[in-house]
């Protein structure tokens, strides 16, 4: 893959969008803002956030939120998955292809809402007064693709009805606009593989890590927030192949000796003498992958292709392997909520490539992305006393306080709490949800607990290209 234009293309993204969203955060929280009066709730929750983090935090989210989001769509345009261009143009013309049909009385109604149609329309019609109408119309269009695919891809397009949509630049449809920088990098060509997510979310991270390692040498630590761009690096292809064929193809080729799974494993070192120690399965959907440091999901992204002609092999109907190897088999774990995302989009992007009915499915690839949790000392002994303290043992208690910095140790904790998901089914019939004073503290629980099962060592194979600082 030609990566140069790549590169170029995402450096100057993350300038130019962190420029712009800077830009629209100021306007939105000034004092007599429009966006205070129409849009207060979103406005408090943007302000809510900066007090938790900070404005370099909250640019640098909706920055990488909404490249991530136009990413997603041209790839999905390129390769139409999309029901209409989203971002990118028909053939012979030049405005995306939603807004040109907009123009022309067409709106698909499965994707845009009544409501939203009636705002496109009236202010391409003149009926609602506007500076700017197509670039306005644009933009409501844009917001209801994106909450169309949350069924989808609720990873990448959670509901926008929040500060990110606030926050989304101005100009969308010039001859500068990053749309048109976006169309003009991810040709037809770079999006036939969807390995460019990962190589266009290494280029992005590329200036910070620079950042990072500048800061270093001035005897700078690296902060947590700062360890997911000091240690991602886009693993090259044919390192990806020789870990996954010489783990997952490996355990296969012992257990189906005869199997031709072989002829496609360029990089598969047959064993100099026959084995008899080896896990033993009997069908590919018992088999459990999992990379502790997935990254955006390339080494995943290739076992996807070596389990579905495992599948194939053996006798599975086409159209149910998509579905099977993302609900029983892959599993990924990441520190970096942006590089998980990738990781999910480009495995959901593989299973829509073997099944033009996948995003009907529903299904959610099984990658966790490690939070951060902490809990006060009062708060779990009322949550304790309302869920019994026979429920609560040492081991519980000792892994609800083991994520309390899950961002600077991410897959290297080893949870004490053995038995993860049957404690989450003993806390569902609690009913504990129900419980409004307790409700926060019950999510926060849970996730811990779901963290924590995704840490168990449940796994067949293992394979990773661990993080590293140097």
């Amino acid at each position: 893959m030609e990566t140069a234009k790549l590169k170029k293309f995402a450096q100057y993204a993350r300038r130019y969008l962190i420029d712009q969203v800077t830009v629209k955060m100021e306007f939105v929280l000034a004092s007599e803002s429009t966006a205070r009066r129409e849009c207060s709730r979103a406005v408090r929750d943007l302000e809510e956030q900066l007090r938790k983090t900070s404005n370099e935090q909250v640019v640098e989210k909706v920055a990488y939120t909404w490249f991530n989001r136009f990413c997603a769509l041209r790839f999905m345009d390129v390769n139409r998955y999309t029901r209409i261009g989203i971002v990118s143009p028909a053939e012979g013309q030049f405005q995306p292809e939603i807004l040109a049909e907009a123009k022309m009385g067409h709106i698909d109604e499965e994707i845009v809402p009544d409501k939203i149609r009636q705002q496109v329309f009236a202010l391409l019609n003149g009926m609602t007064p506007s500076r700017d109408p197509q670039q306005e119309a644009y933009r409501l269009l844009i917001v209801a693709a994106c909450n169309y695919y949350h069924t989808t891809m609720k990873f990448l397009f959670e509901k926008i009805d929040d500060y990110t949509e606030l926050l989304m630049p101005d100009d969308l449809l010039s001859g500068t606009s990053i749309l048109t920088y976006t169309r003009e990098a991810m040709t037809p060509d770079a999006c036939e593989d969807v390995e460019v997510i990962g190589w266009l979310y290494q280029f992005y991270i590329s200036e910070k890590k620079d950042e990072v390692f500048e800061g270093l040498k001035k005897n700078k630590k690296i902060t947590p927030e700062n360890i997911p761009a000091a240690t991602q690096l886009f693993t090259p292809h044919w390192i990806v192949r020789y870990l996954v064929e010489n783990s997952l193809g490996r355990l296969w080729m012992l257990n189906r000796p005869g199997s031709r799974l072989i002829e496609q494993m360029d990089y598969y070192i047959k064993p100099e003498q026959p084995e008899t120690d080896f896990l033993k399965v009997t069908s590919p959907e018992e088999i459990k992958i999992c990379d502790p440091a997935c990254g955006s999901g390339h080494m995943l992204v290739y076992a996807f292709d070596l389990l579905h002609a495992i599948y194939e092999e053996e006798g599975y109907e086409p159209s149910e392997i998509p579905e099977k190897i993302l609900t029983n088999n892959l599993y990924g774990i990441e520190i970096d909520e942006r590089a998980g995302v990738l990781a999910a989009f480009a495995l959901t992007m593989k299973a829509r490539s073997k099944n033009r009915q996948f995003f009907r499915k529903g299904i959610q690839p099984n990658i966790c992305v490690l939070d951060n949790i902490h809990f006060e000392a009062d708060e779990l002994k009322a949550y304790m006393d309302e869920v019994g303290h026979d429920l609560f043992t040492t081991n519980l208690y000792t892994t609800l306080r083991q994520f309390e910095e899950a961002d600077n140790f991410g897959s290297l904790i080893r949870p004490t709490v053995t038995d993860a998901a049957d404690t989450i089914q003993m806390l569902d019939v609690k009913k504990v949800a129900g419980n409004l004073f307790l409700s926060k503290t019950n999510d926060k629980v849970l996730q811990v607990l779901k963290q924590a099962d995704y840490l168990s060592p449940k796994y067949h194979v293992v394979v990773a290209n661990p993080p590293y600082m140097g």
